[in-house]
């Protein structure tokens, strides 16, 4: 049974052309031509996965996103946002709500279909790896347990960072270059670097988007 795909655009043509490409490639896709829309959809057919625009009418895409955030059984649902708004301001606020990617418009098919791919491989990763904790025992006790250490994974996890490295994390999350975070701190770009990859190292992260989503997932910034 092809994986389901939920794209809310309020662009017919936007929405055709990702539910074309995507059906091509083996998945079953939904179209919302706004967030009330899309909302509802999610609620009714539990999509695994969200492409959605930020710019809708009746409820934007950052609504949507923060409602579905919202109910606990969604907690995980990878959502990419595809927008013309891609600021600083813009790609940290669609992070603080739970978006996985943020790619910007235009954006090529191709691209978004490897993103789809990648993060819906994640995620059936994380399934397989809760199913076969679940597989140990049958017993009550057993499943309680189980359950209590998949809520414990989703908690923040600690992670201890010198006053320096708190520094750098919320400059960078204002979405500052290394040079511009030398300045504020009165250091070489090189040793920005030499912070920003010790952050990385702690935070079990590969790129500076991974970072900042960290970060505010943790409460870091």
């Amino acid at each position: 049974m092809p994986l389901t795909i939920l794209v809310a655009d309020d662009d017919l043509g936007t929405r055709l052309s990702i539910g074309d490409y995507l059906e091509a490639v083996g998945y079953s896709v939904l179209r919302a031509e706004n967030g009330q829309e899309a909302l509802k959809m999610v609620e009714k057919f539990q999509p695994h996965l969200i492409v959605t625009d930020v710019t809708m009418p009746r409820m934007d895409g950052y609504e949507f996103v923060r409602q579905v955030r919202q109910q606990p059984a969604f907690r995980l649902l990878p959502v990419v946002f595809l927008t013309a708004r891609t600021e600083t301001h813009e790609r940290i606020r669609g992070y603080q709500l739970g978006c996985d990617v943020y790619l910007p418009k235009p954006f090529e098919l191709k691209e978004l279909g490897a993103v789809v791919r990648h993060l819906l491989e994640r995620l059936q990763m994380i399934e397989m790896e809760w199913r076969s904790r679940s597989l140990i025992s049958s017993s009550a006790h057993d499943t309680a347990m189980q359950n209590a250490q998949r809520f414990a994974a989703l908690a923040p996890i600690e992670v201890k960072l010198t006053k320096r490295e708190q520094e750098v994390v919320v400059l960078l999350s204002d979405g500052l270059s290394n040079a511009q975070i030398g300045d504020r701190l009165h250091l070489s770009p090189r040793t920005v670097e030499k912070y920003v990859s010790s952050l990385l190292d702690k935070t079990d992260t590969s790129n500076r988007a991974e970072l900042m989503r960290f970060a505010i997932d943790h409460h870091l910034v």
